[in-house]
């Protein structure tokens, strides 16, 4: 497929994937990702033809207007849509295949220092939630879903959703499900209630068989409560 046909195909899919999207005028001055594949596709083409520091050049323009940084030879699929995109930052060795759906802030980045493949690859139908960053030569897998501002280090399967810092695997095997950022799970909440249920029933325990721990735990807290008010004072 040409450049023509395929930044045509960029252009038409941000209908698909923006219901805000009314007019052309909307298009014009309000969707920096767009137009910063579209700038992509024509330096990644100078970059693959040895015009690399034209490329380089022509990416730096876009990233003065778009505020995306794209490296001209990552590998970008079709239908990748960037929406709103600002910080978005997509390293030198990064591939994005097929109907990949990115929000602002994500970096796809690297961890090494050394030539060669040090950038992930994200699958056919991944979601990236706004300002994940996707860190080394890792894969995601199809259709996966990262949650926003998710850190992910670790491989993450086909059809699976991954969320926290580093991120963890929540759920597997659901692939048609549409990426409902409100009802992730709050793992760091459910972590603290669990601590905060542990350690009453840990305080039951002993409060019930141990007395005079009790009245060295009262005294403590006036000791810490009068701390307290001096730091105020």
């Amino acid at each position: 497929m040409g450049i023509y046909k395929e930044i045509k195909q960029d252009f038409s899919n941000a209908y698909k994937n923006d219901p805000a999207l009314n007019s052309k005028i909307d298009f014009l001055f309000n969707y920096p990702g767009v137009w910063a594949i579209a700038w992509y596709r024509v330096a990644h083409k100078l970059y693959k033809s040895n015009f690399k520091r034209m490329a380089r050049m022509l990416m730096g323009f876009n990233q003065l207007l778009t505020n995306i940084d794209i490296h001209p030879a990552a590998v970008i699929g079709q239908r990748v849509f960037i929406d709103h995109g600002f910080g978005v930052v997509i390293g030198e060795t990064a591939i994005v295949e097929d109907d990949v759906l990115i929000y602002q802030g994500v970096t796809l980045g690297g961890v090494s220092l050394t030539h060669g493949k040090r950038h992930p690859t994200i699958k056919q139908g991944a979601v990236i939630g706004a300002g994940a960053k996707i860190l080394g030569d890792i894969v995601i897998g199809e259709h996966a879903k990262i949650g926003a501002n998710s850190v992910v280090v670790k491989e993450v399967p086909d059809c699976s959703t991954a969320i926290g810092i580093p991120a963890h695997i929540i759920e597997k095997g659901r692939c048609k499900d549409p990426f409902m950022h409100n009802m992730l799970p709050d793992i760091n909440k459910e972590m603290f209630e669990y601590l905060l249920k542990r350690v009453a029933v840990l305080e039951h325990i002993l409060v019930k068989d141990n007395k005079d721990i009790l009245d060295q735990d009262l005294e403590l807290e006036h000791i810490y409560e009068s701390f307290i008010n001096s730091m105020k004072n």
